[in-house]
């Protein structure tokens, strides 16, 4: 049996995540997604929902603007970044993005429960 701590480490170590710090809560029946990333621009992200689950992809292509650079060292990122998450039952038309200083920020209303129907015997 692995330890917990290995388990949690190595689930949630995924490269494809690293660029991508969010947090997620709940206030007031609604979801609250805030998400850094730094160095795009709000015209490099898409936001798809499908089935209660909302996906944030940051894409940004690398154009050598110099071909007389010769780089000691490269290391700010020119890829694909993307996180999903899961809701369940979302009002996925109600969602409201909002892109400031390299965080996005994710409204995501809970879709309202419907009233239980009393069904009569006959």
């Amino acid at each position: 049996m692995l330890p917990r701590r290995l388990f949690y480490d190595t689930l949630f170590d995924d490269d494809m995540m690293k660029g991508m710090d969010a947090d997620v809560y709940l206030k007031d029946g609604v979801y609250h997604i805030e998400v850094d990333i730094p160095g795009f621009n709000k015209e490099d992200i898409k936001i798809e929902t499908h089935k209660g689950t909302v996906t944030i992809k940051a894409e940004k292509e690398y154009k050598e603007d110099d071909e007389n650079k010769k780089y000691i060292r490269h290391e700010r990122r020119y890829n694909t970044l993307e996180r999903s998450f899961y809701f369940g039952d979302i009002e996925e038309d109600l969602i409201k993005a909002e892109f400031t200083n390299g965080t996005l920020h994710l409204t995501i209303p809970q879709k309202a429960e419907e009233a239980k129907k009393q069904i009569t015997i006959d």
